[in-house]
């Protein structure tokens, strides 16, 4: 992710490391670039599309000064979510307009503009969850409310989730969010062969970590190739 390459590099390139693994990645999963008051602006990266997808999603170029949050999901299924009985729990206010007729829709809607703004919430952090839940049904009918749908994978198969923030910086991409994961606590009997893939996962989103691993790679070298000294006995 840095300016100068476009979405679709990210796309294959976590396809090929997912493969290397025997995984694959959920199929049609989006990481957003973010705007101010935005969570899903208008840049998307897509993971693992089908043919129907890929044909449909535009392709972006990353620019200086944008920012992204980068959601990738891993499966060693199918790779592909499915809706199941979950109850959603999760909402966010649209951009669409609409009367509502009920009452209590009307009261649910307000409370969401006045508390939550476009940003996503919980529908357990009402006041009222049981008048909530009334509320929210005609908001998503009228499409006024998006509610974050629960998907599963086929039971018995696992899916890890890598989510961060990353800023664009005229100087490389800068992580700001986002758990470290120690890749020394996680055995595995795949590797990747790639070699430029490799070099890829050795660089840091970090700009003052390429630094350091610069400053100590060219110390190395130059301890390596230094002139002997002649010292008189």
């Amino acid at each position: 992710v840095k300016p100068g390459h476009e979405t679709y590099e990210v796309t294959e390139t976590v396809s090929k490391i997912a493969e290397a693994f025997e995984c694959k990645p959920v199929e049609g999963m989006l990481s957003h670039q973010l705007e101010q008051n935005r969570i899903d602006g208008e840049k998307t990266v897509i993971q693992n599309p089908s043919e129907a997808q890929r044909k449909e999603h535009e392709k972006f170029d990353f620019e200086v000064n944008e920012v992204y949050a980068m959601d990738v999901l891993i499966s060693t299924g199918e790779g592909q979510g499915r809706e199941k009985d979950a109850k959603v729990t999760v909402y966010k206010r649209t951009d669409e307009t609409y009367m509502l007729k009920m009452k209590t829709s009307r009261e649910f809607y307000s409370k969401v503009c006045k508390q939550f703004g476009t940003m996503p919430f919980n529908i357990r952090s009402m006041d009222d969850e049981r008048k909530a839940r009334m509320g929210v049904v005609e908001c998503v009918t009228h499409k006024l409310i998006e509610p974050f749908q629960v998907l599963c994978e086929k039971e018995g198969e696992y899916v890890a989730q890598f989510k961060f923030t990353v800023l664009l910086m005229p100087n490389g991409p800068m992580k700001i969010t986002g758990l470290p994961f120690d890749t020394q606590g996680v055995k595995s009997e795949h590797s990747i062969q790639d070699v430029e893939i490799q070099n890829l996962l050795k660089s840091s989103a970090n700009p003052k970590a390429n630094k350091k691993k610069k400053k100590a790679a060219e110390k190395a070298v130059g301890e390596e190739t230094a002139a002997p000294v002649l010292v008189e006995s």
